[in-house]
């Protein structure tokens, strides 16, 4: 009997040494999933970085519409006498956990085909080089809709390009858009005086409009009624 006992502990032993193994790798998996999927909406922050830093590049205000040569043109730009940053540093890919990224080259005139290495080659974009797949497939912006598509990282190319309509809502311009809109209607016809332009519209309401716009004919009305009376009496 005592043999039994001591073999159906020794079996419950070896299940529960089983069931451990088997939950702990499962809890491993789910780290190791939601730990790529943190990396993943980080490369998503950094990528959209370099493509803004490219954009800023590109519309600098004094300088020539072009793209940079190297990402170290984002971070100094020397081409105006004051220099300007449009990116605050190299970062790094959380893929890869290197400060190497892909560079997405500018194509040629006049050709659909990637340009080749030359020392006229200027940079549109930038990708990761992990060859990893990746886990988010969906619910992408707009002008990154073509990542559901990809295979690994490295298809995930963060590209500034200036005709892309993203592009058009993304530089400085748009702060103007927002504001054009806004100022015709209560500040275009009130822009003489901006105070001036409040109060007209809040005495209208409460009648305050008729005694600004009365008092030159009111008094010469009550200076004329006085005096005819006694005078026509």
């Amino acid at each position: 009997m005592m043999q039994r006992a001591q073999g159906f502990v020794y079996l419950w032993a070896l299940f529960a040494v089983a069931v451990t193994g088997i939950v702990m790798a499962g809890t491993g998996q789910v780290w190791q999933i939601k730990l790529q999927q943190e990396k993943e909406a980080e490369l998503l922050f950094i990528g959209e970085q370099f493509r803004k830093a490219v954009m800023s590049y590109y519309n600098s205000p004094g300088g020539t519409k072009e793209y940079p040569k190297s990402l170290e043109d984002l971070i100094e730009d020397k081409r105006l006498p004051a220099t300007r940053r449009h990116l605050r540093k190299i970062y790094i890919d959380p893929i890869t956990n290197t400060a190497e990224w892909g560079l997405v080259e500018e194509a040629p005139p006049n050709t659909g085909t990637v340009a080749t290495s030359n020392v006229n080659v200027r940079i549109t974009g930038v990708h990761s080089l992990s060859e990893k797949k990746p886990i988010k497939k969906e619910k992408f912006p707009e002008h990154y809709k073509k990542f559901s598509e990809a295979m690994t990282y490295r298809d995930w190319k963060f590209v500034y390009k200036p005709g892309d309509p993203s592009s058009s809502t993304n530089p400085a311009s748009q702060q103007q858009k927002t504001n054009t809109p806004g100022t015709p209607s209560p500040f275009a016809p009130q822009s003489p005086s901006a105070t001036g332009g409040s109060s007209p519209s809040r005495p209208s309401a409460t009648g305050g409009a008729s005694p600004f716009s009365q008092q030159p004919s009111t008094a010469p009305q009550t200076g004329s009624s006085t005096p005819s009376s006694p005078f026509d009496d």
